[in-house]
């Protein structure tokens, strides 16, 4: 029963970082029908935006479990997530301006290409050499960094299971990030106007909702979110690199389409879903399935059930 728990807390810990990014995929498809493939190297980029903002206000150290603590630097921690937040938000509404919003008639495969040309334009952008050596070097070239200890590591065990106030507090400020978009969704104007947009976006225009300023909000809250999610990863799984977010933006993108994508009730439950199911594998059976487990469950999906958990089937009229 101890390991099964444990094996609990472990994959709840990472479902909650698929959630968070999962949420950045079914905010953009339910508004623009639109698969948004760079969504996870803008998870990468948020990571990368914590360890510069750690390095220019003098935050934190080379990784130690036994790093520094105390309400400071907890504030300190705070204003390097809310700086990286914010600058994912700006790198987000930058993709959808000027990469999305000229293509928005065309084909949705021709933005389904530039999705991708994206996502390799940051990639590779983040492993050339660097352009800026002081205060920071940027971009970071190849080799992996350590994300500096924003908060002293604290171990706790309950019943056998052995965790951290990393992951306490990472599970915390997820689910709250994840209550507040609920919140924002549907009890404030812009989530009216956002959900107006993602029913019909030219009745809505003609309704006298900004669309263009909706969708770009939209990109905005998506990209924020992720980057709260790789500052929680980055900080008790230190190590980074420019291709940090490649496999975690396709295992996120699986927790949008099991949860059923478009919702975002489903972005969330399908991310837990699948951390717990990648942990229960690799605990039970072999470690080497865990990568696996989650484009098996997208094959599963797709096969039973393609609109997802909470997904609906819609009528099309013809």
């Amino acid at each position: 029963m101890t390991e099964f728990l444990q094996h609990f807390v472990n994959g709840l810990s990472v479902g909650t970082i698929y959630a968070l990014i999962a949420l950045g995929y079914t905010m953009v498809y339910g508004v623009l029908k639109l698969i948004n493939f760079a969504h996870g190297d803008v998870y990468m980029v948020g990571a990368f935006s914590g360890y510069y903002l750690a390095q220019v206000i003098g935050v934190g150290s080379p990784y130690d479990p036994n790093g520094p603590g105390g309400l400071e630097i907890f504030l300190n921690a705070s204003l390097v997530t809310l700086g990286a937040m914010m600058i994912c938000a700006v790198l987000g509404y930058a993709i959808e301006r000027f990469a999305y919003r000229p293509l928005r008639q065309r084909p949705r495969l021709t933005s389904l290409i530039t999705a991708i040309g994206v996502s390799f334009l940051l990639e590779y952008g983040f492993q050339l050499a660097p352009v800026i050596r002081r205060p920071i070097q940027f971009p970071p070239g190849p080799s992996p960094r350590f994300f500096p200890t924003l908060l002293a590591r604290v171990p706790y065990e309950f019943l056998g299971v052995n965790t951290s106030n990393y992951d306490l507090i990472g599970l915390g400020v997820a689910f709250a990030l994840m209550l507040g978009l609920q919140w924002i969704v549907y009890r404030t104007r812009f989530g009216t106007a956002m959900r107006a947009v993602s029913f019909d976006p030219q009745v809505s225009g003609l309704m006298g909702i900004p669309v263009n300023r909706i969708i770009s909000g939209t990109f905005m809250l998506g990209s924020a979110l992720a980057a709260a999610a790789g500052i929680i990863n980055a900080v008790s799984r230190p190590k980074i690199d420019p291709l940090f977010g490649l496999v975690s933006g396709l295992k996120a993108f699986v927790a949008a389409v099991l949860g059923g994508i478009g919702s975002v009730p489903g972005a969330m439950v399908g991310g837990l879903v699948l951390g717990a199911a990648e942990e229960f594998v690799a605990g039970y059976t072999d470690s080497s399935y865990r990568d696996a487990i989650a484009f098996t469950v997208l094959i599963l999906v797709l096969l039973v059930r393609p609109t997802g958990i909470f997904g609906r089937v819609t009528a099309e009229k013809v």
